[in-house]
Protein backbone atom coordinates (compact mmCIF):
# COMPACT_ATOMS: atom_id res chain seq x y z
CA UNK A 1 0.00 0.00 0.00
CA UNK A 2 2.31 2.55 0.68
CA UNK A 3 4.47 1.81 -2.48
CA UNK A 4 1.06 2.49 -4.28
CA UNK A 5 0.56 5.58 -2.50
CA UNK A 6 4.53 6.89 -2.98
CA UNK A 7 4.10 6.15 -6.72
CA UNK A 8 0.69 8.01 -7.09
CA UNK A 9 2.54 11.12 -5.19
CA UNK A 10 5.27 10.63 -7.43
CA UNK A 11 3.60 10.54 -10.75
CA UNK A 12 1.41 13.80 -9.92
CA UNK A 13 1.97 16.11 -12.57
CA UNK A 14 -0.27 19.41 -12.90
CA UNK A 15 1.60 20.31 -16.64
CA UNK A 16 -0.61 17.52 -17.83
CA UNK A 17 -3.54 19.18 -16.52
CA UNK A 18 -2.79 22.65 -16.48
CA UNK A 19 -5.31 23.80 -19.42
CA UNK A 20 -8.48 22.29 -17.80
CA UNK A 21 -6.82 23.80 -14.24
CA UNK A 22 -6.62 27.01 -15.39
CA UNK A 23 -10.00 26.93 -16.93
CA UNK A 24 -11.61 25.31 -14.03
CA UNK A 25 -9.88 28.10 -11.76
CA UNK A 26 -11.43 30.80 -14.04
CA UNK A 27 -14.46 29.02 -13.49
CA UNK A 28 -14.84 29.62 -9.92
CA UNK A 29 -13.50 33.05 -9.99
CA UNK A 30 -16.36 33.70 -12.32
CA UNK A 31 -18.67 32.20 -10.21
CA UNK A 32 -17.81 34.14 -6.88
CA UNK A 33 -18.25 37.42 -9.00
CA UNK A 34 -21.48 36.38 -10.45
CA UNK A 35 -22.34 35.77 -6.57
CA UNK A 36 -21.33 38.86 -5.47
CA UNK A 37 -22.48 40.79 -8.88
CA UNK A 38 -26.62 42.86 -9.26
CA UNK A 39 -28.43 41.13 -11.06
CA UNK A 40 -28.78 40.61 -13.99
CA UNK A 41 -25.17 42.32 -14.44
CA UNK A 42 -23.47 39.59 -16.32
CA UNK A 43 -21.60 41.32 -18.80
CA UNK A 44 -18.08 41.36 -17.10
CA UNK A 45 -18.91 37.76 -15.51
CA UNK A 46 -18.95 36.86 -19.56
CA UNK A 47 -15.84 38.96 -20.35
CA UNK A 48 -13.90 37.03 -17.62
CA UNK A 49 -15.11 34.39 -18.97
CA UNK A 50 -13.73 34.87 -22.77
CA UNK A 51 -10.54 35.64 -20.81
CA UNK A 52 -10.20 32.59 -19.05
CA UNK A 53 -10.24 30.96 -22.42
CA UNK A 54 -7.84 32.94 -24.33
CA UNK A 55 -5.33 32.66 -21.04
CA UNK A 56 -6.31 28.75 -21.22
CA UNK A 57 -5.83 28.62 -25.05
CA UNK A 58 -2.13 29.78 -24.71
CA UNK A 59 -1.50 27.01 -22.15
CA UNK A 60 -3.15 24.64 -24.63
CA UNK A 61 -0.94 26.07 -27.34
CA UNK A 62 2.55 25.51 -25.26
CA UNK A 63 1.55 21.75 -25.25
CA UNK A 64 1.85 21.00 -28.62
CA UNK A 65 4.85 18.43 -29.29
CA UNK A 66 5.72 18.79 -25.64
CA UNK A 67 3.55 15.15 -24.81
CA UNK A 68 3.25 15.26 -21.22
CA UNK A 69 1.69 12.26 -18.84
CA UNK A 70 0.48 12.54 -14.72
CA UNK A 71 -1.47 10.88 -12.11
CA UNK A 72 0.22 7.60 -12.44
CA UNK A 73 -0.58 7.83 -16.27
CA UNK A 74 -4.48 8.37 -16.07
CA UNK A 75 -4.18 11.92 -17.95
CA UNK A 76 -2.17 12.28 -21.10
CA UNK A 77 -1.62 16.19 -22.34
CA UNK A 78 -0.47 15.21 -26.14
CA UNK A 79 -1.12 16.55 -29.80
CA UNK A 80 -4.32 14.98 -29.61
CA UNK A 81 -5.81 15.89 -26.77
CA UNK A 82 -4.24 19.54 -27.44
CA UNK A 83 -5.90 19.57 -31.03
CA UNK A 84 -9.30 18.79 -29.12
CA UNK A 85 -9.09 21.36 -26.48
CA UNK A 86 -8.40 24.05 -29.26
CA UNK A 87 -11.82 22.92 -30.74
CA UNK A 88 -13.19 22.72 -27.18
CA UNK A 89 -12.13 26.42 -26.46
CA UNK A 90 -13.33 27.76 -29.66
CA UNK A 91 -16.46 26.36 -29.25
CA UNK A 92 -17.20 27.82 -25.27
CA UNK A 93 -15.40 31.42 -26.78
CA UNK A 94 -17.89 31.33 -29.67
CA UNK A 95 -20.85 30.38 -27.11
CA UNK A 96 -20.04 32.88 -25.13
CA UNK A 97 -19.61 35.62 -26.81
CA UNK A 98 -23.11 35.04 -28.63
CA UNK A 99 -24.79 34.87 -25.34
CA UNK A 100 -25.01 37.89 -23.07
CA UNK A 101 -27.42 40.19 -24.60
CA UNK A 102 -29.56 36.61 -25.51
CA UNK A 103 -29.68 36.11 -22.00
CA UNK A 104 -30.82 39.55 -20.78
CA UNK A 105 -33.55 39.29 -24.33
CA UNK A 106 -34.96 36.16 -22.65
CA UNK A 107 -35.88 37.57 -18.80
CA UNK A 108 -32.88 35.27 -17.25
CA UNK A 109 -29.45 37.11 -17.18
CA UNK A 110 -28.29 34.42 -15.11
CA UNK A 111 -24.18 34.65 -14.27
CA UNK A 112 -23.98 31.28 -13.48
CA UNK A 113 -24.55 30.02 -17.20
CA UNK A 114 -21.14 31.53 -17.56
CA UNK A 115 -18.64 28.96 -15.25
CA UNK A 116 -20.90 26.42 -15.82
CA UNK A 117 -19.71 26.22 -19.90
CA UNK A 118 -16.20 26.55 -18.87
CA UNK A 119 -16.95 23.87 -16.49
CA UNK A 120 -18.28 21.60 -19.43
CA UNK A 121 -15.28 22.67 -21.19
CA UNK A 122 -12.95 21.70 -18.58
CA UNK A 123 -14.73 18.13 -18.46
CA UNK A 124 -14.55 17.29 -21.89
CA UNK A 125 -10.46 18.00 -21.83
CA UNK A 126 -10.76 15.78 -19.55
CA UNK A 127 -12.31 13.32 -21.81
CA UNK A 128 -9.82 14.07 -24.43
CA UNK A 129 -6.89 13.91 -21.77
CA UNK A 130 -8.14 10.90 -20.32
CA UNK A 131 -5.42 7.65 -20.74
CA UNK A 132 -7.65 5.48 -18.17
CA UNK A 133 -11.70 5.11 -18.11
CA UNK A 134 -12.29 6.37 -15.22
CA UNK A 135 -10.57 9.76 -16.24
CA UNK A 136 -12.88 9.29 -19.16
CA UNK A 137 -15.94 9.13 -16.94
CA UNK A 138 -14.76 11.38 -14.46
CA UNK A 139 -14.78 13.88 -17.50
CA UNK A 140 -17.77 12.88 -18.59
CA UNK A 141 -19.70 13.39 -15.58
CA UNK A 142 -18.91 16.63 -15.27
CA UNK A 143 -19.40 17.90 -18.74
CA UNK A 144 -22.81 16.06 -18.52
CA UNK A 145 -23.79 17.95 -15.14
CA UNK A 146 -22.95 20.96 -16.32
CA UNK A 147 -25.17 20.37 -19.64
CA UNK A 148 -27.83 19.27 -17.80
CA UNK A 149 -28.49 22.10 -16.13
CA UNK A 150 -27.53 24.41 -18.82
CA UNK A 151 -30.46 22.70 -20.84
CA UNK A 152 -32.50 23.31 -18.61
CA UNK A 153 -31.56 26.73 -17.82
CA UNK A 154 -34.87 28.64 -18.53
CA UNK A 155 -36.92 27.55 -15.59
CA UNK A 156 -39.76 29.65 -16.38
CA UNK A 157 -40.09 28.03 -19.93
CA UNK A 158 -41.35 24.53 -19.88
CA UNK A 159 -39.99 23.50 -22.92
CA UNK A 160 -36.40 24.18 -21.28
CA UNK A 161 -37.88 22.39 -18.18
CA UNK A 162 -38.37 19.23 -20.63
CA UNK A 163 -35.26 19.50 -22.02
CA UNK A 164 -33.38 19.42 -18.70
CA UNK A 165 -35.06 16.51 -18.00
CA UNK A 166 -35.10 14.57 -20.45
CA UNK A 167 -31.43 14.91 -21.24
CA UNK A 168 -30.85 14.15 -17.77
CA UNK A 169 -32.72 10.98 -17.33
CA UNK A 170 -31.27 9.51 -20.98
CA UNK A 171 -28.09 10.48 -19.83
CA UNK A 172 -28.04 8.87 -16.84
CA UNK A 173 -28.91 6.10 -18.46
CA UNK A 174 -26.61 5.96 -21.15
CA UNK A 175 -23.71 6.46 -18.07
CA UNK A 176 -24.98 2.99 -16.63
CA UNK A 177 -24.17 1.19 -20.08
CA UNK A 178 -20.95 3.50 -20.11
CA UNK A 179 -19.85 2.00 -16.19
CA UNK A 180 -21.39 -1.15 -17.22
CA UNK A 181 -19.36 -1.35 -19.96
CA UNK A 182 -16.09 -0.43 -17.88
CA UNK A 183 -16.45 -2.96 -15.40
CA UNK A 184 -16.57 -5.74 -17.66
CA UNK A 185 -13.55 -4.80 -19.26
CA UNK A 186 -11.73 -4.20 -16.28
CA UNK A 187 -13.15 -7.79 -14.94
CA UNK A 188 -11.29 -9.04 -17.94
CA UNK A 189 -8.00 -7.27 -18.51
CA UNK A 190 -7.93 -6.48 -14.38
CA UNK A 191 -7.09 -2.21 -15.40
CA UNK A 192 -9.06 0.53 -16.67
CA UNK A 193 -6.00 1.90 -18.29
CA UNK A 194 -6.70 2.28 -21.99
CA UNK A 195 -2.95 1.26 -22.64
CA UNK A 196 -2.91 -1.67 -20.51
CA UNK A 197 -5.52 -2.84 -21.91
CA UNK A 198 -4.57 -2.84 -24.80
CA UNK A 199 -1.32 -4.94 -23.98
CA UNK A 200 -3.51 -7.67 -22.43
CA UNK A 201 -5.42 -7.83 -25.00
CA UNK A 202 -1.84 -8.51 -27.03
CA UNK A 203 -0.40 -10.71 -24.54
CA UNK A 204 -3.73 -12.54 -24.29
CA UNK A 205 -5.60 -12.43 -28.10
CA UNK A 206 -7.82 -15.85 -27.34
CA UNK A 207 -9.74 -13.22 -24.70
CA UNK A 208 -10.68 -10.80 -27.29
CA UNK A 209 -13.27 -13.18 -28.66
CA UNK A 210 -14.56 -13.98 -24.57
CA UNK A 211 -18.25 -12.50 -24.21
CA UNK A 212 -17.28 -10.49 -21.68
CA UNK A 213 -14.51 -8.54 -23.54
CA UNK A 214 -17.36 -8.28 -26.28
CA UNK A 215 -19.95 -7.03 -23.97
CA UNK A 216 -17.97 -4.72 -22.69
CA UNK A 217 -16.90 -3.17 -25.93
CA UNK A 218 -20.46 -2.89 -26.55
CA UNK A 219 -21.68 -0.95 -23.50
CA UNK A 220 -18.68 1.05 -23.65
CA UNK A 221 -19.64 1.84 -27.62
CA UNK A 222 -23.29 2.85 -26.19
CA UNK A 223 -22.29 5.47 -23.64
CA UNK A 224 -20.06 7.27 -26.48
CA UNK A 225 -22.88 6.67 -29.56
CA UNK A 226 -25.49 8.55 -26.90
CA UNK A 227 -23.34 11.47 -26.32
CA UNK A 228 -22.62 11.72 -30.36
CA UNK A 229 -26.18 11.50 -30.99
CA UNK A 230 -25.64 8.63 -33.13
CA UNK A 231 -28.64 6.31 -34.37
CA UNK A 232 -30.59 4.72 -32.64
CA UNK A 233 -29.28 6.65 -29.58
CA UNK A 234 -30.75 10.06 -30.63
CA UNK A 235 -33.73 10.13 -29.73
CA UNK A 236 -33.30 12.53 -26.92
CA UNK A 237 -31.59 14.98 -29.39
CA UNK A 238 -34.57 16.77 -31.16
CA UNK A 239 -36.22 17.54 -28.11
CA UNK A 240 -33.27 18.60 -25.88
CA UNK A 241 -32.23 20.75 -28.99
CA UNK A 242 -35.31 22.81 -29.41
CA UNK A 243 -36.06 23.52 -25.93
CA UNK A 244 -32.70 23.93 -24.54
CA UNK A 245 -32.07 27.74 -24.73
CA UNK A 246 -30.17 28.39 -28.52
CA UNK A 247 -26.88 29.30 -27.62
CA UNK A 248 -26.54 26.06 -25.14
CA UNK A 249 -27.89 23.90 -27.96
CA UNK A 250 -25.31 25.76 -30.37
CA UNK A 251 -22.40 24.81 -27.51
CA UNK A 252 -24.22 20.89 -27.48
CA UNK A 253 -23.65 20.36 -30.99
CA UNK A 254 -20.06 20.95 -31.20
CA UNK A 255 -18.15 20.98 -27.55
CA UNK A 256 -19.56 17.79 -26.26
CA UNK A 257 -20.01 16.26 -29.29
CA UNK A 258 -15.96 16.48 -30.19
CA UNK A 259 -15.56 15.13 -26.45
CA UNK A 260 -17.11 11.93 -27.17
CA UNK A 261 -15.59 11.52 -30.24
CA UNK A 262 -12.18 12.46 -29.06
CA UNK A 263 -12.42 9.94 -26.08
CA UNK A 264 -14.33 7.25 -28.38
CA UNK A 265 -11.26 7.29 -30.67
CA UNK A 266 -8.74 6.90 -27.93
CA UNK A 267 -10.79 3.98 -26.38
CA UNK A 268 -11.40 2.36 -29.83
CA UNK A 269 -8.09 2.66 -31.43
CA UNK A 270 -5.68 2.29 -28.33
CA UNK A 271 -7.62 0.19 -26.27
CA UNK A 272 -9.56 -2.24 -27.73
CA UNK A 273 -7.40 -2.36 -31.52
CA UNK A 274 -7.73 -6.03 -31.04
CA UNK A 275 -11.31 -5.98 -31.50
CA UNK A 276 -11.37 -3.87 -34.20
CA UNK A 277 -12.91 -6.10 -37.18
CA UNK A 278 -15.94 -5.74 -34.45
CA UNK A 279 -16.31 -2.11 -33.33
CA UNK A 280 -15.69 -1.42 -37.50
CA UNK A 281 -18.49 -4.19 -38.83
CA UNK A 282 -21.09 -2.07 -35.62
CA UNK A 283 -19.65 1.45 -36.99
CA UNK A 284 -20.54 0.79 -40.32
CA UNK A 285 -23.74 -0.66 -39.96
CA UNK A 286 -24.41 2.60 -37.79
CA UNK A 287 -23.06 5.49 -39.74
CA UNK A 288 -24.91 4.56 -42.01
CA UNK A 289 -27.98 4.35 -40.10
CA UNK A 290 -27.19 7.82 -38.57
CA UNK A 291 -26.64 9.46 -41.80
CA UNK A 292 -30.09 8.13 -43.22
CA UNK A 293 -31.95 9.00 -39.94
CA UNK A 294 -30.59 12.31 -39.57
CA UNK A 295 -30.92 13.14 -43.41
CA UNK A 296 -34.55 11.85 -44.15
CA UNK A 297 -35.88 13.33 -40.69
CA UNK A 298 -34.46 16.49 -40.74
CA UNK A 299 -36.62 16.96 -44.08
CA UNK A 300 -39.60 17.33 -42.64
CA UNK A 301 -38.58 20.20 -40.07
CA UNK A 302 -40.65 23.63 -40.04
CA UNK A 303 -38.71 24.68 -36.84
CA UNK A 304 -35.13 25.35 -37.89
CA UNK A 305 -33.47 24.17 -34.53
CA UNK A 306 -34.95 21.09 -35.01
CA UNK A 307 -33.93 20.81 -38.16
CA UNK A 308 -30.07 21.66 -37.10
CA UNK A 309 -30.81 19.01 -34.66
CA UNK A 310 -31.13 15.92 -36.87
CA UNK A 311 -28.34 17.77 -39.19
CA UNK A 312 -26.08 16.89 -36.06
CA UNK A 313 -26.97 13.62 -36.26
CA UNK A 314 -26.54 13.31 -39.76
CA UNK A 315 -22.89 14.64 -39.07
CA UNK A 316 -22.41 12.48 -36.18
CA UNK A 317 -22.77 10.02 -39.22
CA UNK A 318 -20.42 11.43 -41.57
CA UNK A 319 -17.43 11.58 -38.29
CA UNK A 320 -18.39 7.83 -37.56
CA UNK A 321 -17.52 7.02 -41.05
CA UNK A 322 -13.82 8.12 -40.40
CA UNK A 323 -13.62 5.83 -37.49
CA UNK A 324 -14.43 2.99 -39.54
CA UNK A 325 -11.59 3.67 -41.42
CA UNK A 326 -9.33 4.00 -38.90
CA UNK A 327 -6.28 5.07 -41.06
CA UNK A 328 -4.55 8.08 -40.91
CA UNK A 329 -6.33 10.08 -43.34
CA UNK A 330 -10.01 8.98 -41.69
CA UNK A 331 -9.04 9.82 -38.03
CA UNK A 332 -7.14 13.45 -38.46
CA UNK A 333 -10.33 14.23 -40.57
CA UNK A 334 -12.67 13.68 -37.86
CA UNK A 335 -10.39 16.04 -35.78
CA UNK A 336 -10.82 18.67 -38.72
CA UNK A 337 -14.10 18.20 -39.13
CA UNK A 338 -14.90 18.71 -35.39
CA UNK A 339 -13.22 21.80 -35.52
CA UNK A 340 -14.97 22.59 -39.00
CA UNK A 341 -18.11 21.93 -37.96
CA UNK A 342 -18.07 23.82 -34.53
CA UNK A 343 -17.43 26.72 -36.71
CA UNK A 344 -20.08 26.13 -39.02
CA UNK A 345 -22.81 24.65 -36.94
CA UNK A 346 -22.24 27.23 -34.19
CA UNK A 347 -22.28 30.14 -36.59
CA UNK A 348 -25.43 29.29 -38.12
CA UNK A 349 -27.35 29.20 -34.15
CA UNK A 350 -25.42 32.66 -34.10
CA UNK A 351 -27.41 33.76 -36.44
CA UNK A 352 -30.92 32.29 -34.99
CA UNK A 353 -29.70 34.00 -31.75
CA UNK A 354 -30.24 37.52 -32.97
CA UNK A 355 -32.83 36.64 -35.45
CA UNK A 356 -35.12 35.29 -32.72
CA UNK A 357 -37.81 36.89 -30.77
CA UNK A 358 -38.29 36.60 -27.06
CA UNK A 359 -39.47 33.63 -25.95
CA UNK A 360 -37.35 31.92 -28.78
CA UNK A 361 -40.58 32.84 -31.37
CA UNK A 362 -39.74 33.13 -35.27
CA UNK A 363 -37.59 30.20 -35.30
CA UNK A 364 -39.60 28.51 -38.20
CA UNK A 365 -39.03 28.77 -41.87
CA UNK A 366 -41.67 30.80 -42.35
CA UNK A 367 -40.56 33.09 -39.41
CA UNK A 368 -36.95 33.78 -41.83
CA UNK A 369 -39.14 34.74 -44.82
CA UNK A 370 -37.11 37.91 -46.79
CA UNK A 371 -34.44 37.99 -43.72
CA UNK A 372 -31.99 38.45 -46.68
CA UNK A 373 -33.55 41.22 -48.04
CA UNK A 374 -34.36 42.92 -44.53
CA UNK A 375 -31.16 41.56 -42.70
CA UNK A 376 -28.68 41.34 -45.85
CA UNK A 377 -25.11 40.98 -44.09
CA UNK A 378 -27.05 38.19 -41.77
CA UNK A 379 -28.79 36.70 -44.78
CA UNK A 380 -25.40 36.37 -46.05
CA UNK A 381 -23.78 34.75 -43.07
CA UNK A 382 -26.18 32.53 -42.86
CA UNK A 383 -25.85 31.33 -46.63
CA UNK A 384 -22.08 31.05 -45.58
CA UNK A 385 -22.83 28.45 -42.80
CA UNK A 386 -25.35 26.79 -44.77
CA UNK A 387 -23.22 25.97 -47.78
CA UNK A 388 -20.57 24.64 -45.93
CA UNK A 389 -22.69 22.20 -43.86
CA UNK A 390 -23.90 21.36 -47.16
CA UNK A 391 -20.27 20.54 -48.39
CA UNK A 392 -20.12 22.81 -50.70
CA UNK A 393 -16.70 24.14 -51.83
CA UNK A 394 -14.85 26.63 -50.93
CA UNK A 395 -16.01 26.08 -47.28
CA UNK A 396 -15.17 24.04 -44.24
CA UNK A 397 -17.68 21.20 -44.88
CA UNK A 398 -16.40 20.11 -47.99
CA UNK A 399 -13.02 19.80 -47.03
CA UNK A 400 -13.86 18.12 -44.20
CA UNK A 401 -16.24 15.74 -45.71
CA UNK A 402 -13.62 15.11 -48.45
CA UNK A 403 -10.95 13.95 -45.82
CA UNK A 404 -13.28 11.68 -43.97
CA UNK A 405 -14.38 10.22 -47.54
CA UNK A 406 -11.47 9.78 -48.40
CA UNK A 407 -9.95 8.07 -45.60
CA UNK A 408 -12.58 5.57 -45.96
CA UNK A 409 -11.73 4.82 -49.98
CA UNK A 410 -8.51 4.52 -49.09
CA UNK A 411 -9.32 1.85 -45.90
CA UNK A 412 -11.41 0.03 -48.76
CA UNK A 413 -14.60 1.32 -47.77
CA UNK A 414 -16.32 2.46 -51.11
CA UNK A 415 -19.80 2.06 -50.52
CA UNK A 416 -20.11 3.67 -47.16
CA UNK A 417 -17.91 6.69 -49.01
CA UNK A 418 -20.48 6.85 -51.83
CA UNK A 419 -23.39 6.37 -49.37
CA UNK A 420 -21.96 9.75 -47.34
CA UNK A 421 -21.82 11.33 -50.71
CA UNK A 422 -25.50 10.58 -51.39
CA UNK A 423 -26.57 11.55 -47.78
CA UNK A 424 -24.53 14.89 -48.40
CA UNK A 425 -26.84 15.06 -51.62
CA UNK A 426 -30.38 14.80 -49.40
CA UNK A 427 -29.15 17.36 -47.06
CA UNK A 428 -28.95 20.14 -50.18
CA UNK A 429 -32.84 19.92 -50.10
CA UNK A 430 -33.37 20.97 -46.44
CA UNK A 431 -30.67 23.38 -46.24
CA UNK A 432 -30.98 25.36 -49.72
CA UNK A 433 -35.09 25.26 -48.65
CA UNK A 434 -33.85 28.29 -45.59
CA UNK A 435 -31.86 29.98 -48.26
CA UNK A 436 -35.20 29.97 -50.46
CA UNK A 437 -36.98 31.20 -47.78
CA UNK A 438 -34.78 34.03 -46.66
CA UNK A 439 -34.16 35.17 -50.62
CA UNK A 440 -37.03 33.91 -52.45
CA UNK A 441 -40.01 34.46 -50.34
CA UNK A 442 -41.95 37.71 -49.16
CA UNK A 443 -41.33 38.76 -45.86
CA UNK A 444 -43.47 38.43 -43.44
CA UNK A 445 -41.85 40.46 -40.72
CA UNK A 446 -40.00 44.09 -40.59
CA UNK A 447 -37.21 41.86 -37.86
CA UNK A 448 -37.28 45.55 -36.85
CA UNK A 449 -35.95 43.73 -33.06
CA UNK A 450 -32.86 42.36 -34.37
CA UNK A 451 -30.45 44.06 -33.03
CA UNK A 452 -26.61 42.86 -33.77
CA UNK A 453 -24.56 43.25 -30.45
CA UNK A 454 -20.94 43.32 -30.66
CA UNK A 455 -20.33 39.67 -28.80
CA UNK A 456 -22.53 38.35 -31.16
CA UNK A 457 -20.67 40.21 -34.22
CA UNK A 458 -18.06 39.20 -33.57
CA UNK A 459 -18.60 35.57 -32.74
CA UNK A 460 -20.43 35.11 -36.32
CA UNK A 461 -17.08 36.97 -37.89
CA UNK A 462 -15.08 34.82 -36.25
CA UNK A 463 -17.07 31.35 -37.16
CA UNK A 464 -16.75 32.97 -40.82
CA UNK A 465 -13.13 33.47 -40.78
CA UNK A 466 -13.08 30.12 -40.06
CA UNK A 467 -15.28 28.25 -42.07
CA UNK A 468 -13.66 30.39 -45.49
CA UNK A 469 -10.08 29.58 -43.84
CA UNK A 470 -10.93 25.79 -43.20
CA UNK A 471 -11.99 25.80 -46.73
CA UNK A 472 -9.55 27.46 -48.78
CA UNK A 473 -6.27 26.77 -47.07
CA UNK A 474 -7.39 23.41 -45.45
CA UNK A 475 -3.90 21.69 -45.55
CA UNK A 476 -1.72 23.55 -42.99
CA UNK A 477 -4.86 22.45 -40.20
CA UNK A 478 -5.10 18.81 -42.22
CA UNK A 479 -0.72 18.62 -41.68
CA UNK A 480 -1.68 19.55 -37.57
CA UNK A 481 -4.53 17.06 -37.62
CA UNK A 482 -2.47 14.74 -38.90
CA UNK A 483 0.77 15.32 -36.34
CA UNK A 484 -2.36 14.94 -33.42
CA UNK A 485 -3.51 11.14 -34.95
CA UNK A 486 -1.44 7.87 -33.29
Amino acid sequence: MENLVQQAIQSVNFGAIMPSLVLTCFGMVTLLVSVFSRRGQTTHVAWISVLGIIVTGFYSLAAWNNPQTGFYDSVVLDNFATFFNITFLVAAGLTILMSDDYLKREGYPIGEYYPLILFTTAGAMWMASGNDLMTVFLGLEVLSISLYALAGLFRGQIQSNEAGLKYFLLGAFSTGFLLYGIALTYGVTGSTKIQTIADYFAANPQTLTSPMAIAGMLLISVGFLFKVAAAPFHMWTPDVYQGAPTPVTAFMSAGPKAAAFAAFIRVLTIGMEGMEADWTALLWILAVLTMIVGNFIAIYQTNLKRMLAYSSIAHAGYALVGLVAANEIGLSGILFYMLAYTFMNIGAFAILVLAGKTGEENLTLQGFSGLGFKRPMLGVAMTIFLISLMGIPPTAGFAGKFYIFAGAVKAGYVWLAVLGVLNSAVSLYYYLRVIVYMYFKNPEEDFSWVKIHAGAAVSIVIAIVGVLYLGILPGSVMELAKLATF
